[in-house]
């Protein structure tokens, strides 16, 4: 089963929330989710991200894929970078 971490969306029209959310790379993207990892809001300023790095670090370290937009906002909190240390680290 390929997993991916990537957004799953919430909110009304016009006023996106995200979730980040652990998921099987074949469920539709507000389908079927296997964990909560955190939390996106871009409607506040700055934007609002609250991620567990427990739970991401482990799901990445299982050879969960991060999306395009995933990787990034885990790059701005500093986590590929602990990830990748501690891939390395061994």
């Amino acid at each position: 089963m390929a997993v991916k971490i990537r957004l799953k969306r919430m909110g009304a029209k016009k006023s996106p929330f995200y979730r980040i959310v652990v998921a099987d790379s074949r469920s539709p993207r507000d389908g079927r989710q296997i964990e909560t990892v955190g939390t996106y809001n871009p409607l506040t300023s700055p934007a609002t991200l609250n991620i567990d790095e427990e739970k991401a670090l482990q799901w990445l370290a299982n050879g969960a894929k991060p999306s395009d937009t995933v990787r990034n906002l885990f790059s701005e909190k500093g986590i590929m970078e602990k990830f990748h240390n501690q891939k390395f680290s061994k």
